[in-house]
């Protein structure tokens, strides 16, 4: 797959030469066009844009919640909720000595499995690196995950994590906030947890937003009128 950094509208991305058209470009005289200003992918199979708007773009020493996508020789593909994928290798997987011609990698880490880990390396060209080599990194077991836009996650966070602590007191539920927009939560009450989160992040730019919050979360706890 290769993947420049940013198109403009109007920019061409290659020769179509029989491949699928996906989302976010245009064909004319057999070459292939942004329609949007995004990120490129281009394969032998299909010419498409992701748009900029909402896509998440991965950083050196980000923290993201993400997917096991496949089981490779030596690490795991995993889906960080870009437009790029990051690979995940033995030797920042796992801390034991793996003999990889001979282990089952499915025994640490499967397709589907849902992980919180850190990015510990991103090139110019994006290549992507994620590592579990921290007290912090870990496997996320019996929850489920919700996406929301990446530039949310500050206002979802608040000021010194203040916002998501008051919907994890209230709601008594395990939340785990990637920086990539991809967010774990687990409880009994998550219904409401994800709630609080939407509203947080389609009313992010309003007044009083906190307090409406606050008279959300004391329903959920009977304090409400």
């Amino acid at each position: 797959m290769k993947a420049r950094e940013v198109v403009l509208p109007g920019d061409m991305l290659d020769e179509r030469k029989g491949r699928k058209l996906g989302n976010g470009v245009y064909e004319e005289d057999g070459k292939v066009f942004s329609k949007l200003l995004g990120i490129p992918r281009i394969s032998e199979n299909e010419l498409a844009v992701i748009p900029m708007y909402g896509t998440y773009l991965p950083k050196m020493g980000d923290r993201v919640v993400a997917v096991i996508e496949s089981v490779e020789i030596s690490g795991w593909f995993v889906d960080i909720n870009s437009a790029y994928t990051a690979f995940l290798p033995v030797s920042e997987g796992v801390e034991e000595f793996v003999d990889m011609q001979r282990s089952d990698l499915t025994r640490f880490f499967d397709v589907g499995d849902i992980i919180y880990c850190r990015l510990s390396r991103v090139t110019k060209q994006k290549t992507v690196q994620a590592s579990m080599r921290d007290f912090e990194s870990r496997k996320l077991r019996n929850g489920i995950i919700i996406k929301v836009t990446p530039t949310r996650v500050p206002r979802i966070i608040g000021k010194e994590g203040s916002m998501i602590s008051m919907i994890k007191a209230s709601t008594k539920c395990d939340i785990i906030v990637g920086q990539n927009g991809v967010i774990w939560i687990r409880g009994d009450t998550k219904d409401k947890a994800i709630e609080a989160i939407i509203t947080i992040e389609k009313e992010s730019h309003t007044m009083g937003l906190t307090e409406k919050i606050e008279k959300m979360l004391g329903e959920v706890n009977g304090q409400g009128d």
